[in-house]
């Protein structure tokens, strides 16, 4: 692509991960790629949650001075996703700085499930080791974390003749792979890792998306770019989507003869089989291209194998 060629809109269809975002990394720094990011799901953190978790860190819950009477202990955290990630942000930088290595030392395990997480905790500098990022899922994410916790030195996480659980910031719907697996019946009683699940932020759809998209469309034809690439990350959205792009019959199916209403074509990348099949399911779509690994370069990846050989390919 030469120089002069419109750059390519990318439709994130995410909230943009605070404090870093790897897509935003990814694609404003590559070919000619412009991403714009359009959240479908609205977060927002439980006050009263984050007010625990600020009190349980500053009152050395995470620690290992065993002079330091804290009434909740944890041996390690758990992250799975980056709202989590958000919200533990939120209180490190409330911090003293200068406390912030001793109420969260080196030792002390943050266990991830994939490199966003792990990025984005990184960015915050602590000394902490962060782990586990190789995992990609929840199910590997125990296999390593039962491997690894019990490993360690007892005097990290045995505290008055107690197995230090493991804290899991979640959001209210979230999957329950990790707690039993960690707490699995089939396990011996000293193998398995108590884990303290808290509601962090609570989840709902985005009442503005369809707006948003719409708008996004208008922009982009007006910019002259050829084409537009849609990357959905989960089923919420996809309906309106797909009805903002003229793509859906009366029925609610996808038009298999979608008419061409402006220069501008449309690609669509899913995160991975999840989305995919239920854009299939759902509405008989199928979309371009699925990232085979669940993270920006996954995406990126997808989409550049796409466009290389398939350069004439128009809906």
């Amino acid at each position: 692509m030469s120089s002069t060629t419109p750059d390519v809109p990318v439709l994130l269809l995410k909230t943009k991960s605070i404090p870093a975002d790897g897509y935003q990394e990814i694609f404003a720094g590559w070919n000619n790629y412009l991403p714009t990011f359009l959240p479908v799901l609205e977060h927002r953190f439980r006050e009263d949650a984050l007010t625990w978790l600020k009190d349980v860190t500053s009152g050395g819950g995470f620690g290992f001075n065993e002079t330091v009477e804290a009434p909740d202990r944890y041996g390690g955290i758990i992250f799975t996703s980056q709202r989590a990630v958000e919200a533990f942000t939120s209180i490190v930088e409330s911090l003293d700085p200068r406390t912030r290595n001793e109420l969260l030392p080196e030792a002390f395990p943050l266990y991830v499930v994939g490199p966003a997480t792990a990025r984005g905790l990184r960015s915050l500098g602590l000394k902490c080791q962060i782990i586990g990022e190789e995992t990609g899922n929840g199910a590997a994410l125990s296999a390593f974390m039962l491997d690894h916790y019990n490993r360690l030195p007892t005097s990290q996480t045995v505290r008055q003749d107690r197995k230090l659980p493991l804290l899991f910031l979640v959001g209210e719907v979230r999957r329950d792979i990790i707690p039993k697996s960690l707490q699995s019946p089939d396990l011996s009683q000293e193998a398995r890792i108590g884990v303290h699940e808290v509601v962090i932020y609570e989840t709902c759809e985005m009442a503005s998306f369809h707006i948003d998209f719409a708008r996004a469309l208008e922009e982009n034809i007006a910019s002259e770019a050829m084409e537009q690439w849609v990357v959905v990350f989960s089923p919420q959205g996809c309906k309106a989507m797909l009805n903002c792009l003229g793509w859906l019959d009366e029925t609610g199916r996808y038009r298999s003869e979608v008419p061409e209403a402006s220069p501008l074509t449309t690609f669509i990348a899913t995160i991975g089989p999840t989305t995919r099949d239920y854009l299939v399911s759902e509405f008989g779509f199928e979309p371009h291209v699925s990232a085979e690994k669940p993270s920006p370069e996954g995406i990126y990846a997808a989409i550049e194998n796409y466009r290389n050989t398939n350069s004439e390919t128009q809906l």
